[in-house]
C-alpha cells in the first residue's frame, strides 16, 4: 500500500512467530500438531515471583514510574551485575525495558545512522538484521559453520569489521544454536575489537544461566575490562525465571548512551508494566536454587534431542553449550523428495513439508542466516520431544 513506510519494506515478519501462529491454527483445526517453534520455557513463573507481582498490586504500586526503570530495580540490576558478572554500573548506567528485544531496539535507534554497519554472527536471532534496518544501519552477517560449532573465528570477525561498522551484536549462549563461546575463545574476540577503537559491542546475554555441562557463562566487558566504556550488557528476566510475559529487559553501560535510550523510550512506550518491573525485583533478588533445578530438566531434553536427531538420515546435530535450542544441518536432505511428493531444495521447504506431513513444526535455518539447517526449541515435555524426533526421523528415512 503506497501510504506505508518505506522503511517497513525492508523489514519481514518475525519466522519464528509465524511458525508457531501456523502450528496453533493448525491444532485449532484438529491436526495433531508438535509445536517446536516457539523460543520459551514452558516452566511456570516461581511462585515468589508471582507473589511479588500481586503484593505490589495490593501496595497500589499501579502507577507511572520513570521512563527506564524504578530504582529499587536498577539497584537489583547492578548487584546482580556485580554479583554474577563482575561488572560495576551505576544506577545511571542502567536501562530497564519492555523486554529484552526493546533495549536492543533503543540502543539501535539512538545511535545508528544511514551507512552505519552491525557486524552480526550467523546464524543469529531473526530479530537483529531487522532491528537495524528499521534503525536505518546495514546488517554484516558473519557466517559461522557447523564446523566450528557455530562459533564466529576471529579472522572472520576482522573480515568483517570496515570503517563503517559501529556495533558487534554478540549472543552466548546462541539463540538459534545454543552455542557458548568460552573464555579463552571470547578473549580472542576481543583481541579483535581492542584493534578497532571505533566498534561497540552489544551483547545479548539472555540464556546466561541455562548451561550445561560445567560451562562457565562469560560475557565481553568481563573478559576484556578495556571494551567497558564501549559494552552495552545486555540481558532480562524471560529465559531464566520464564517470565517470558513479563515483558522486562535491561542493560548496562556508558552513561550517555544509557540517556539516549531513555530519549528513545520516552517517545515510544515510556515506563515498562510497574508491576512486571517489581516481579523482577524479587526475581533478581529472591531465591535463585530453581535456576539449577530447571537447567539439569533442559540438559536431559537436550541429550534426548541431540541423540535422536543424530539418527535421522542426512542429519547432523552438534551439542550446544546452552540456551534450549539445537541447529542441526540437513545438508544430506536437500536434493531428495519426500514421501508426500515435496522437492526438498532447501531447508524452508524441508520445514514446510515436515509441518505438513508429519505435523511437526520447526524453524527453517535460512530465517537466523544460515542453511541447510532448521531450529528444534526442546523447551517442551520429554514425550513431546521423543514423539517429534520420531516421527522427524521417520520423515528423514522416507525421503528419496
Amino acid at each position: 500500500m503506497s501510504f506505508l513506510s518505506a522503511t517497513l519494506a525492508r523489514v519481514k515478519p518475525s519466522p519464528t512467530i509465524a511458525v508457531t501462529t501456523k502450528a496453533a491454527e493448525l491444532k485449532a483445526a484438529g491436526r495433531d500438531i508438535i509445536g517446536l517453534g516457539a523460543g520459551e520455557p514452558d516452566f511456570d513463573t516461581p511462585q515468589n515471583i508471582k507473589d511479588a507481582a500481586v503484593a505490589a498490586i495490593a501496595a497500589g504500586k499501579t502507577k507511572y514510574t520513570a521512563v527506564d526503570g524504578i530504582p529499587e530495580l536498577k539497584r537489583a540490576i547492578c548487584e546482580k551485575f556485580r554479583r554474577e558478572n563482575g561488572l560495576d554500573y551505576r544506577p545511571a548506567q542502567i536501562s530497564v525495558g519492555t523486554g529484552g528485544k526493546q533495549i536492543l531496539y533503543n540502543a539501535l535507534m539512538a545511535t545508528l545512522n544511514p551507512g552505519d554497519e552491525v557486524v552480526i554472527p550467523a546464524p543469529y536471532w531473526v530479530s537483529y538484521p531487522d532491528m537495524v534496518l528499521l534503525a536505518g544501519g546495514t546488517p554484516v552477517p558473519a557466517e559461522a559453520s557447523l564446523q566450528t560449532g557455530y562459533k564466529l573465528m576471529p579472522d572472520q570477525l576482522e573480515a568483517a569489521i570496515t570503517p563503517k561498522t559501529k556495533w558487534l551484536i554478540f549472543n552466548s549462549p546462541s539463540n538459534p544454536t545454543g552455542a557458548g563461546y568460552s573464555r579463552d575463545e571470547l578473549k580472542a574476540l576481543t583481541d579483535v575489537l581492542l584493534r578497532h577503537p571505533h566498534v561497540w559491542v552489544m551483547t545479548d546475554d539472555m540464556y546466561e544461566h541455562l548451561v550445561f555441562d560445567g560451562f562457565e557463562f562469560c560475557t565481553p566487558a568481563q573478559v576484556e575490562p578495556a571494551l567497558y566504556d564501549r559494552t552495552l550488557t545486555c540481558n532480562g528476566v524471560s529465559k531464566a525465571y520464564a517470565m517470558t510475559g513479563w515483558r522486562i529487559g535491561y542493560a548496562g553501560g556508558p552513561e550517555a548512551l544509557i540517556a539516549a535510550m531513555r530519549k528513545v523510550q520516552s517517545q515510544s512506550t515510556s515506563n515498562p508494566c510497574t508491576i512486571s518491573q517489581w516481579a523482577a525485583v524479587e526475581a533478581l533478588t529472591g531465591p535463585q536454587d530453581f535456576l539449577a533445578e530447571n537447567n539439569k530438566v533442559f540438559q536431559r531434553r537436550r541429550d534426548l534431542v541431540v541423540g535422536l536427531l543424530n539418527e535421522a538420515p542426512g542429519v547432523t546435530c552438534p551439542v550446544p553449550e546452552g540456551a534450549f535450542y539445537v541447529y542441526p544441518s540437513i545438508a544430506g536432505c536437500i536434493g531428495k523428495t519426500s514421501a508426500g511428493g515435496t522437492l526438498i531444495d532447501n531447508d524452508e521447504a524441508f520445514a514446510t513439508a515436515l509441518l505438513e506431513e508429519t505435523g511437526v513444526a520447526v524453524v527453517f535455518g535460512a530465517a537466523f542466516g544460515l542453511s541447510p539447517n532448521f531450529r528444534v526449541s526442546y523447551a517442551t515435555s520429554d514425550d513431546a520431544l521423543s514423539e517429534a524426533c520420531g516421527r522427524i526421523g521417520r520423515f528423514c528415512a522416507g525421503l528419496n
